[in-house]
């Protein structure tokens, strides 16, 4: 059997790398969810970007939210794990409060809003919008795949 896997391992290409994103669903004690217009192609999304190779994934959170949108949040938990398959990115979706801070712009944001959950269905793409429909439910975390603009 050992010699069986090291033949496959050697027949084999390697294994795609990924990268690893954060984002955090911010949500108001009014129940809306913190938004950014995405600069660069003017999406709708939570915000959030690329995980640093020596942070943790609620440090990355924080630091992300806090670069895009100048609010500072406190991490409550994990709600889901999404892959866009067609990019090989893993975003990790964390459910967050405001901790302080205030609304600002950045290089990353062209706009910051804080939406109420019917706009958020309405104004953002399907593979961004589940992810804070599943961040606003109570239970375990989603594990979801698409392909950057369907869910699988």
């Amino acid at each position: 059997m050992l010699m069986y896997m090291s033949n496959i391992r050697q027949e084999t290409p390697s294994t795609p790398l990924h990268s690893v994103s954060v984002a955090g669903v911010v949500v108001r004690e009014d129940g809306r969810v913190l938004t950014i217009k995405r600069a660069d192609n003017g999406t709708w999304e939570p915000p959030g970007g690329v995980l640093e190779l020596t942070e943790a994934p609620e440090d990355g959170v924080r630091r992300e939210v806090y670069e895009e949108t100048g609010v500072k949040i406190r991490v409550d938990r994990l709600t889901g794990v999404y892959k866009n398959t067609a990019r090989g990115i893993v975003a990790l979706v964390f459910r967050c409060r405001v901790e302080g801070g205030n609304e600002q712009l950045s290089d990353e944001s062209a706009a910051v809003e804080w939406f109420t959950p019917d706009e958020v269905a309405s104004r953002m793409a399907e593979v961004y919008a589940v992810r804070v429909t599943d961040a606003l439910l109570d239970g375990a975390p989603r594990v979801r795949t698409h392909d950057g603009r369907k869910l699988s």
